[in-house]
């Protein structure tokens, strides 16, 4: 892997940045100590799609759903009739 010296990135850092994104990782030094590696980014995957319905047949509701409970709500708010 190739190593460059900090001047030498900061001179030619668009040379080597396209590099780094064809394949070509490399190491930037400071006093020959290795500091960074340079890589290209790796694209993630594309999320799947939601599909609307996903969970259809898999759950019942009932008939009376929009009224369930009523009576027993109705005994919280108003009291005992």
């Amino acid at each position: 892997m190739k190593t460059v010296n900090v001047h030498e990135a900061k001179t030619h850092l668009s040379r080597l940045i396209e590099q780094a994104a064809n394949g070509e990782p490399f190491v930037i030094a400071k006093a020959g100590k290795p500091m960074v590696k340079v890589v290209a980014v790796e694209e993630a995957p594309p999320k799947p799609k939601r599909r609307l319905g996903g969970l259809e047949g898999q759950f019942r509701i009932p008939d009376d759903f929009d009224t369930m409970g009523q009576d027993e709500i109705e005994r919280m708010f108003y009291g005992e009739e």
